[in-house]
């Protein structure tokens, strides 16, 4: 007769491949949601932006020629209207943590700066803290985003 239970042993020694663990979700996944929320939220607000900037470009407060940029108060209406639509999208993503969102979020965010920086003279108050909101947006994202996963 043939022993098997040695090699039924030897077999069980082997230890099966395993996946990378994942963290274990913190209270710090509060800055994802937060980070999603403000998201979907810098979105809309780029977006509105965007929306006045191409009906209603009498509204701003500097002429056209001075802005960082000399151009269009529509160009930068469409360019604000489709970066708005990109983000708020990406953050609802977020919210069901894709990796991906993640990626796009901080890319967007780093946009998103830039065109409010480049926005500044024609409204000053909301570029500032559209600039504030994306700074908590990368920090969260790029802190605690792999944390969403596990929730």
């Amino acid at each position: 007769m043939t022993d098997t239970s040695s090699s039924a042993s030897a077999a069980a020694r082997i230890p099966a491949p395993s996946r990378p663990a994942r963290p274990e979700a913190t209270g710090w996944v509060g800055w994802i949601v937060f980070a999603a929320v403000m998201m979907v939220m810098i979105g809309v607000l780029h977006a509105i932006e965007g929306l006045v900037a191409i009906f209603k470009d009498s509204y701003y407060v500097v002429a056209k020629s001075g802005l960082v940029f000399a151009v269009d108060y529509t160009v930068w209406g469409w360019v604000h209207l489709i970066l708005g639509l990109v983000t708020a999208l990406a953050g609802v993503a977020l919210l069901t943590g894709r990796m991906w969102a993640r990626a796009v979020g901080v890319v967007l965010a780093l946009f998103s700066i830039l065109a409010s920086f480049t926005f500044m003279s024609a409204y000053p108050l909301w570029s500032i803290t559209l600039i504030v909101v994306d700074t908590l947006v990368i920090y969260a994202l790029t802190v605690h985003g792999r944390e969403m996963q596990s929730v």
